[in-house]
């Protein structure tokens, strides 16, 4: 079912986050001061407006109050996307998902009212280091506390063995939740327990960062 999204700032992150969305099949409704910006963005979105979203006048005239979200990309502007949050809470934007440059800059978009604060450069960043230090966990998803969700490649003695055989939950304290098998493609949801890992699988697992690194190290056995 399509959304309604709106992406105030339209540096490359809220270009990328404009498109995808658009691509994904939602409406989309992106603003920027910049004409240029703007228009190269049209082909992309569903509204693409010229417009200084520091002004709430301007801001009120959009119907931003019945978006599903608003994503504020302002870029190294910390004062106009700290406005701008405020003013979206004050206009009752169900969600504000704000981009944050520092720690202190997330807070104080917490404090005026973001939903949603996010981290794009920490957050590549730590997803590159950890990449480097495990390199067999694919990707990762971070949850609540210090549970992750993961895509790891099977460790050696994994392959040819079943769920069942390998116990991952009473031997590792972690989850199979799903299998991207690559030959032939396909996507297998909560595998059953006699499913048979291939060396070309991917695991996706769930559990602690801990219990996640304690399968990487089987390699280096």
């Amino acid at each position: 079912m399509a959304k309604r999204f709106a992406v105030i700032g339209l540096g490359s992150f809220g270009f990328s986050v404009a498109k995808t969305l658009f691509e994904e099949g939602h409406e989309i409704l992106a603003i920027d001061i910049d004409e240029d910006t703007v228009q190269r963005v049209r082909q992309h979105a569903t509204q693409a407006i010229i417009a200084d979203a520091t002004q709430k006048e301007m801001l009120s005239t959009l119907g931003l109050e019945e978006m599903d979200a608003v994503v504020v990309s302002m870029g190294d502007d910390t004062n106009a996307s700290t406005l701008i949050t405020l003013y979206l809470r004050e206009l009752q934007v169900k969600r504000v998902v704000a981009k944050a440059n520092s720690d202190d800059h997330g807070k104080i978009l917490r404090k005026v009212g973001a939903t949603d604060v996010i981290y794009p450069e920490k957050d590549m960043a730590v997803k590159v280091a950890r990449s480097l230090s495990t390199p067999d966990v694919l990707d990762y998803f971070p949850m609540t506390g210090d549970y992750l969700i993961a895509e790891i490649a099977p460790v050696s003695e994994f392959v040819g063995k079943t769920l069942a055989q390998l116990q991952l939950r009473t031997r590792y304290n972690i989850d199979v939740i799903g299998i991207r098998e690559l030959v032939p493609e396909n996507f297998v949801l909560v595998p059953r327990a006699d499913f048979t890992i291939k060396d070309s699988d991917v695991l996706l697992v769930i559990g602690t960062r801990e219990d996640i690194k304690k399968i990487q190290k089987l390699n280096d056995e």
